[in-house]
């Protein structure tokens, strides 16, 4: 085989399902306990207007008691029904603030593990949002892992 077997070689986490952001959403916790890297796919369906903002926490555990909002780099396809990302662009901890109101739009967040705050092993996408409907999913996919197979264990417990 050629290429990535991302089933094999990492872990995807469907963090968020597809769901109405009404009113802001937060996604499912993931461990990167046992991964080196992040890639965390936002994708817009269907947005009435734009939400608020898109923010990534580190957590301290998975309910979480506490959290911390963390800097990220982030990819952007904003034309709808695209597929052309921008060049990384470095959001700060306040995340991304005003993204597009467009259909069909996807982002790519990427963070290394090594970049969490120490005792926040943990992360998820916390998504503010008014009155706006919009549809949206999120999945993570997991790299750089420390117990690779064919197989890989649960990271959201």
């Amino acid at each position: 085989m050629k290429g990535i077997n991302i089933a094999e070689q990492g872990h995807i986490v469907n963090i968020l399902p597809p769901v109405d952001i009404t009113g802001g959403a937060d996604s499912d916790v993931f461990s990167m306990g046992n991964y080196a890297h992040a890639t965390i796919v936002l994708q817009v369906g269907v947005s009435a207007a734009a939400w608020t903002a898109t923010i990534l926490q580190a957590c301290d555990d998975f309910t979480p008691s506490a959290t911390v909002d963390i800097a990220f780099r982030q990819y952007e396809e904003e034309t709808a029904a695209g597929d052309t990302l921008s060049a990384a662009i470095a959001k700060a901890a306040t995340g991304e603030a005003a993204p597009s109101a467009n259909n069909g739009i996807f982002y790519v967040m990427e963070i290394d593990a090594s970049e969490l705050p120490a005792g926040y092993p943990n992360l998820r996408l916390h998504i503010t949002n008014g009155t706006n409907s919009v549809i949206a999913s999120a999945i993570a996919i997991l790299s750089g892992a420390r117990y690779a197979g064919d197989q890989s264990a649960t990271a959201i417990a």
